[in-house]
């Protein structure tokens, strides 16, 4: 139902501690962000860490099943030349995901909350792909199937 879209992940991330190099994400190079992903009855529940996020930093974008989130963590203390930064160890700049969602999903009907630093997506299981029972007609007695 859903698939990773990032095969280079633990090679940037590999990279990233060999090279020391920042975790800060921008525009043009985001971070990716850890998430799960599980079946609750007839949805999918995907569940992104964002702790420190303002909510209308978050963008949800759905196009031909490919699910997109990104969001931008911005510094909570104020900047300029006053500011003396001791320590600066919370990641900021942007964070992406994309995840290919399967035909069987309604993405029509993504349903998003963001609550304590995760955003929730639930995303429906769509009605064609549900289990079902067909009659099938004798010409004894009528008699169900399971499809």
């Amino acid at each position: 139902m859903l698939m990773r879209t990032d095969p280079f992940r633990e090679f940037d991330r590999l990279a990233q501690q060999v090279f020391g190099q920042s975790a800060q994400g921008t525009w043009s190079r985001p971070t990716a962000m850890p998430m799960d992903a599980y079946r609750e009855g007839d949805r999918f529940v995907v569940q992104f860490d964002l702790p420190g996020v303002d909510p209308g930093a978050i963008d949800v974008d759905v196009e031909h099943n490919v699910l997109t989130v990104k969001a931008e963590r911005r510094p909570s203390h104020p900047t300029g030349e006053q500011v003396e930064v001791h320590v600066s160890e919370r990641p900021l700049g942007v964070f992406s995901r994309q995840l290919f969602l399967g035909d069987t999903l309604d993405t029509e009907h993504v349903d998003a909350q963001y609550d304590s630093g995760v955003l929730t997506l639930r995303i429906p299981v769509a009605e064609h792909a549900k289990p079902r029972k067909i009659t099938v007609a004798s010409a004894d007695s009528p008699r169900q199937i399971n499809a």
